[in-house]
């Protein structure tokens, strides 16, 4: 590999390097800038002398053309001006063993369904006769959306020396990762940068021997395939290892105990009731020469004859018929905390339906006509006689309402006839109400009018005092600012002075923090789109306006307001820019919450025949 291959040359004229993420045997594993698509990519180079530069190249070519999305696609292979590089789709996330390395062991079926993924895409590429050749916890990346993502197939193993087409070692890798993903132990036959599984007597312990709390079901799928595949046999493939994970996960009923024996999943053979044994609690059994294979059951654990007994065995046999399955159990219920599935029973029979909706009577919308000879206004049928005239149809009111009733009831019952000449029309009440308001509103505004014609024959003359506006508070500087230099593009240990940071917020003029000295200006075409200081203003404030000193000539800086301490500022967005001599300010017309304030210059001044830039004072307000 030539030593001149750093970052910002471009191969093939197209891709850009920009960051190197590792570095191993010779090869190198870049970031890089495809300048046609504009977009991130990762970039496998090697020598093209080297004896592993036509394997990687022929394992890129080979698998090229295989579709899946769980994979970083290779999108170009070439040999150009002596070097051999491959180039892959770019995946943002986070790689299995940061996970394991920043959270510990995951919870068991959160590791189920990430291993299963995998376990899925290592079938698909078994049946299309390809191989990875290197499932390790590096390789395998959940991303931003939670989709797992799997990192060099088949170039990875090429660019460690690994022949191809190790079918077994990839199911023995896979049963590895979910080993790690639950104890955070590497058991695999691929190196790792994990720490190894413990073993006893050459045999990987259980993974209940290792951590508390494991299900027996994913406790003996690692312990048959890894012990197994270690020996160079493993008695079941990708498929039904992904098939069990998936059973574990969503269907609870493929893991659950019946009263009469464990349901199975499908592909099992049916086996009588006194085949199902307990499994033996920690320390596991020692391993024997008799192969079992797993079934994924709860606990108890169910073991029957693995594939080589006559007969019996998931893996490329037909399915006998299978057991009886129960009756519908009903909605699950998950527990996150235990990490279990309760069942809500099923009803055995329907439901009754609800009762049918009594409709009511319809109202009339008009009052029926009095009979011949009758008032307009009597009483309603049925309606309580009294003082109350709540039962009279059609207008409700009180005995001092909208109609005159006098008289009692006479000895027989029978009601006194109404005296129908002074009946109220309804609604007169209000029409004179509403006359009566608009007659107050006209001498009202007859009044105002006088008075306003009166103050302006007058000889007094009122000046009006104008309203004050409203002022908003100076921004004031926030005390107790820290920070650091921040160079996330240096290949130089990414220290850029950070012994003078401090001298840039003493509020001196006269002490000040500068850059390295760089042969190119920052920016696109140079090595570095920028470099800078990260202030921590102590706890999330409200910045409104940052001042940046600066010394030397003209200067161009960015300023970033973030809740976490940033890694880069490829994904952020800036709150504002400013380009001159002198003091830089960036004012803000409405506060942006953040602890972390960066301070990204973009553009150096020169200085002789080399560009480096300088920091006096910085002042963040708020």
């Amino acid at each position: 590999m030539p030593d001149s291959i750093h970052a910002g040359e471009v191969l093939a004229s197209r891709y850009r390097l920009d960051d190197l993420l590792a570095e191993s045997e010779g090869g190198r594993f870049w970031r890089a800038h495809d300048s046609v698509l504009h977009r991130h990519v990762a970039v496998h180079l090697i020598d093209r002398d080297d004896p592993r530069a036509s394997s990687m190249l022929e394992a890129a070519r080979e698998v090229a053309p295989h579709a899946d999305p769980r994979l970083l696609r290779v999108l170009d292979a070439e040999q150009v001006d002596g070097l051999c590089f491959v180039v892959n789709e770019w995946g943002q996330g986070t790689s299995l063993d940061a996970l394991l390395a920043n959270d510990g062991p995951l919870q068991p079926r959160r590791a189920a369904w990430i291993v299963s993924e995998v376990a899925d895409s290592i079938a698909l590429a078994h049946d299309a006769g390809l191989t990875h050749g290197r499932i390790v916890p590096e390789n395998v990346l959940i991303d931003h959306h939670g989709q797992v993502r799997i990192i060099g197939f088949g170039v990875d193993a090429a660019l460690h020396g690994l022949p191809p087409g190790r079918r077994t070692d990839d199911l023995v890798d896979v049963a590895a990762l979910l080993y790690a993903a639950l104890t955070g132990k590497w058991a695999g036959v691929s190196p790792s940068q994990l720490p190894d599984a413990p073993t006893d007597h050459g045999a990987v312990l259980r993974p209940r021997r290792v951590r508390a709390g494991i299900p027996r079901a994913l406790d003996a799928l690692c312990d048959q395939v890894i012990n197994e595949g270690r020996e160079g046999r493993v008695g079941i493939s990708a498929d039904v290892i992904a098939e069990m994970l998936r059973d574990y996960v969503g269907d609870a009923s493929g893991m659950r105990e019946t009263q009469d024996h464990p349901i199975l999943p499908p592909w099992a053979p049916p086996f009588a009731p006194e085949q199902v044994r307990e499994a033996p609690e920690e320390p596991a059994a020692e391993p024997t020469g008799e192969a079992t294979a797993v079934v994924p059951t709860g606990e108890p654990t169910a073991v029957v004859p693995a594939a080589d007994e006559p007969g019996r065995g998931p893996v490329g046999r037909t399915p006998g018929p299978r057991a009886d399955q129960p009756t519908q159990a009903g909605m699950p219920v998950f527990d996150d905390e235990r990490d279990d599935v309760g069942w809500v029973s099923a009803r055995s029979e329907a439901p009754p339906p609800p009762p049918p909706f009594e409709e009511r009577p319809a109202k009339p919308l008009f009052a029926p006509d009095p009979p011949e000879g009758q008032p307009a206004r009597r009483p309603r049928e049925g309606a309580t006689p009294g003082g109350s005239s709540s039962g009279y149809w059609p207008w409700e009111g009180t005995s001092g309402g909208t109609g005159s009733h006098a008289g009692q009831q006479t000895g027989s019952g029978s009601w006194p006839a109404y005296d129908t000449g002074d009946v109220s029309v309804p609604g007169r009440s209000w029409i004179r109400l509403a006359l009566l308001i608009g007659l107050c509103l006209l001498v009202a505004l007859a009044a105002l009018a006088a008075y306003q014609l009166g103050r302006g024959d007058g000889d007094e003359q009122t000046t009006e005092t104008p309203s004050s506006p409203v002022t908003t508070a100076a921004p004031t500087p926030f005390p107790d600012v820290t920070g650091k230099d921040f160079d996330p593009q240096g290949t130089d240990g990414q220290v850029e002075n950070s012994e003078l940071v401090p001298l840039a917020l003493d509020g001196n003029a006269a002490t000040s923090w500068y850059t390295s000295s760089y042969d190119q200006q920052l920016g696109p075409a140079g090595l570095k789109t920028g470099v800078g200081l990260v202030l921590d203003l102590g706890r999330t404030r409200g910045v409104r306006k940052v001042e940046v000193a600066t010394l030397g000539g003209p200067t161009s800086l960015s300023i970033f307001v973030t809740g976490q301490a940033p890694a880069g500022v490829a994904e952020l967005t800036p709150v504002g820019t400013a380009t001159g001599n002198g003091t830089l300010t960036v004012d803000l017309d409405e506060a942006v919450s953040g602890r972390f304030v960066t301070v990204w210059l973009t553009a150096l001044p020169q200085l002789d025949g080399t560009y480096r830039g300088t920091i006096a004072d910085v002042v963040v307000s708020g």
